[in-house]
């Protein structure tokens, strides 16, 4: 591998990193020397990469910098378009216009041989939808995912097994897709507990201008805990 690679895959590398790595995690990853991997990061420091650490503790690149987009592979194109041609097909029209505008996006900044690979990619995601192209539950995707974004309670409307409706005030904080169903995972007032609410099932939401007394993250950490997710999931 030439020492140009090397260093775009530690870049690579470091961006997929939220806390600091060390050379020796770094070194194990790409396949090198530690020695190499500190040369190389002293080379990235000369040529302005936002990265902050020293040896022994780690290295991270610096929160809010701007990377601008690497060379991607085949596969690795083929796996954003296949994942945004998804996301498209999960009827939330504002991830739907996202999915869009970030391959645009990707496009844009991708050398021209790449985009042609782009359009062409023969992977695609059936439609599975009804004939008139919008399930009833769609409406509700959008507002629970922005409150969960924005960590705001949500009073449902929801309805069990037999048609029976009852209120609910939910903390949200996780949203799964699985295929032709959503799931909303909430920490319920009314049941003082963790709750997976169907998204089909909900019959009307309101949101709430007050956020839960919580943080997401803090949600998050200990729902995966108690089910035992991987958090890389």
């Amino acid at each position: 591998m030439s020492r140009s690679g090397r260093l775009f895959l530690l870049m690579d590398a470091m961006r997929a990193k939220r806390v600091p790595v060390t050379a020796a995690q770094l070194a194990q990853q790409l396949g090198v020397s530690e020695r190499t991997i500190y040369r190389d990061i002293q080379t990235l420091a000369e040529l302005g990469a936002p990265l902050q650490g020293e040896a022994g503790i780690g290295y991270v690149l610096r929160r809010g910098a701007f990377l601008p987009p690497l060379m991607f592979g085949p596969d690795e194109l083929e796996a954003l378009v296949l994942g945004a041609r998804w996301v498209r097909r999960q009827g939330d029209a504002g991830l739907a216009q996202a999915a869009s505008n970030a391959l645009a996006k990707i496009a844009a900044a991708t050398p021209r041989d790449l985009r042609d690979s782009m359009a062409e990619t023969s992977l695609w995601v059936p439609l599975g939808r009804p004939a008139d192209g919008v399930q009833p539950a769609d409406q509700h995707v959008q507002p629970v995912r922005e409150a969960i974004r924005s960590e705001q309670k949500l009073t449902l409307g929801y309805q069990d097994e037999h048609g029976n409706t009852t209120s609910r005030t939910v903390w949200p904080f996780a949203l799964a897709f699985f295929e032709g169903k959503r799931l909303l995972a909430a920490w319920c007032e009314l049941r003082g507990d963790y709750r997976h609410f169907r998204i089909d099932r909900i019959a009307s939401v309101q949101r709430h201008d007050e956020r839960y007394p919580t943080r997401r993250h803090a949600l998050l950490d200990t729902w995966r805990k108690a089910h035992e997710i991987d958090p890389e999931s």
